[in-house]
């Protein structure tokens, strides 16, 4: 089950995917609030920073500041592979947008703006066919 390594192939088989939605970075200490999912759990000295649904840490009374679109990079990459979060991110901020990346097993996730959510998505494209 080990993932691509290749850059080149990595960055070519990308297909960035748009997942429906908004998505907010929040806080907690302890428990994950009951009725809560989310889609990213980062343990921090400070608290549990989690990923979630707008509308579920709306409805739990979570506060947040940054509202981002998620995408998922399709391709498998190895959690060694050498140089795709790099590429991803230059070719996200050469055109001013923030990204926050974050590794699973098998994919790679990508939170950026939520009001250029789509624009990200046609910018990783366009690298991925220039490759």
């Amino acid at each position: 089950m080990t993932g691509e390594r290749d850059l080149q192939v990595l960055i070519r088989s990308m297909r960035p995917q748009l997942h429906e939605g908004r998505y907010v970075f929040t806080t907690v200490r302890g428990a994950v609030p009951e009725g809560l999912e989310p889609v990213v759990t980062v343990a921090e000295p400070e608290g549990s920073t989690l990923v979630v649904r707008q509308e579920d840490a709306d409805r739990a009374g979570l506060a947040y500041d940054y509202v981002a679109g998620w995408l998922t990079l399709r391709v498998h990459s190895a959690l060694d592979a050498v140089g795709l979060t790099a590429a991803v991110a230059a070719e996200l901020a050469a055109a001013g947008l923030s990204c926050n990346v974050v590794a699973g097993y098998f994919h790679d996730h990508l939170f950026v703006p939520y009001a250029a959510a789509d624009e990200a998505v046609r910018l990783l494209t366009a690298l991925a066919e220039r490759v």
